[in-house]
């Protein structure tokens, strides 16, 4: 009987997951992980890890399976937090539930799990796998989950075939209700219980009091950009101009106000810029973390929200399908998405020498440095990501 450890998190996804896999014959073992221990900015309301850790406890009592746990706090600061820390800093908005999937989940916990005997490792994550053969070698394909509004194949978009091998997507053929459904069906504790938000296993958080813990707070302009700037009109004429962001100096605009610094924001930020008055609300369209200038425009249809194309970096390009990759000089069309939930958009990619330039059918709002590009075929299998440069 083949053994499987699965993530039990104290949410509903994971308990049925476990309940899944034990109903289709497997060794079920349920592990349960702490990787935070500090609270600093942290939402009053939001659930402490004793929440989760006691409904998972339950849901193992209930299936009356094996109950483990884990402190994997150490390597999360190390290869998760402190990584975002460093992205902020340098002005890049990272996307650390990404990171946490590959350096947490299927790698510091995939080991814990291994050592315990697993098989396999079990998650619930919306998303599906499939194994193929090709020219002799076995290939895993990583493809989305059959409910549109929850597919979470984005925040696994660094996997290598080497993890896919050992993991198993229990619940990526179902949909949310029908998950529900079957919890209420087994009486898991866990059945109404509210999906967690926030940053991964930090929780919902206050981000610039949280990131204040590294990155000092510090006065600096807010300028406001016309949509009727000239840079807006200037004629970019092939992929390596398009990909260029919009780059701003303060007399290319009028304060408006002050901010407690740049890092703390992103592109396509409403909330936070604390400056009324205006006809039609201000979003950030850009920050100089060098100069501590914050670029704001009015209108969610703004210009300076919208970009033509991307590049990401040769050393930052992942192809979950190393078959597939492409080699400079290459090109193909996917199905992008730059966050999750974001609907896939039509566009190219072309691979150069020093990294890839995806150029889209469409304008995109919000392309942000630092955060994950991903491209899937029309049938749902995701290729590959890279991370966003500019």
């Amino acid at each position: 009987m083949k053994r499987v450890v699965v993530g039990l998190s104290g949410g509903v996804d994971s308990s049925v997951a476990a309940y899944l896999l034990k109903e289709q014959g497997y060794e079920v073992v349920g592990l349960f992980m702490r990787n935070w221990h500090d609270t600093t900015g942290t939402l009053a309301g939001d659930c402490p890890w004793y929440d989760d850790r006691m409904f998972a406890e339950l849901v193992a009592k209930r299936l009356d399976i094996p109950f483990h746990y884990i402190d994997l706090s150490e390597q999360y600061r190390k290869r998760v937090v402190d990584y975002m820390f460093n992205e902020y800093e340098r002005g890049r908005t990272p996307n650390p539930d990404v990171l946490c999937n590959r350096e947490i989940k299927f790698d510091a916990f995939l080991k814990a799990a291994l050592e315990l005997g697993a098989d396999y490792v079990a998650t619930g994550h919306y998303c599906r796998k499939e194994e193929i053969e090709k020219d002799g070698k076995i290939y895993y394909r990583l493809l989305a989950g059959s409910d549109n509004n929850k597919d979470q194949s984005y925040f696994l978009c660094q996997l290598s075939q080497k993890q896919l091998e050992k993991a198993l997507f229990p619940i990526g053929h179902l949909d949310k209700p029908e998950v529900r459904r079957i919890a209420s069906e087994q009486g898991l504790a866990t059945a109404q219980r509210k999906d967690s938000q926030g940053i991964c296993f930090v929780g919902k958080v206050d981000l610039p009091v949280f990131l204040q813990q590294k990155l000092a707070a510090k006065k600096g302009d807010t300028i406001e950009i016309s949509a009727l700037w000239e840079g807006y009109s200037r004629e970019k004429t092939d992929m390596r101009q398009m990909a260029e962001p919009f780059v701003y100096r303060p007399e290319d605009g009028v304060k408006v106000g002050e901010h407690n610094g740049a890092h703390f924001y992103t592109i396509g930020q409403r909330k936070g810029i604390n400056i009324g008055g205006k006809p039609e609300p201000l979003f950030v369209i850009g920050t100089d973390v060098e100069r501590n200038v914050l670029y704001v425009g009015q209108s969610q249809h703004h210009p300076g929200l919208f970009r033509d194309a991307l590049f990401m970096k040769k050393e930052e390009i992942h192809w979950i399908r190393p078959d597939l990759a492409l080699q400079p000089g290459e090109s193909k069309r996917f199905l992008i998405r730059i966050r999750y939930r974001q609907p896939l958009q039509g566009g190219v990619l072309y691979m150069e020498e020093n990294g890839g330039y995806i150029c889209f059918d469409n304008p995109q709002r919000g392309v942000t440095a630092g955060q994950f590009a991903a491209w899937y075929e029309t049938d749902g299998e995701l290729i590959g990501s890279g991370v966003i440069d500019r």
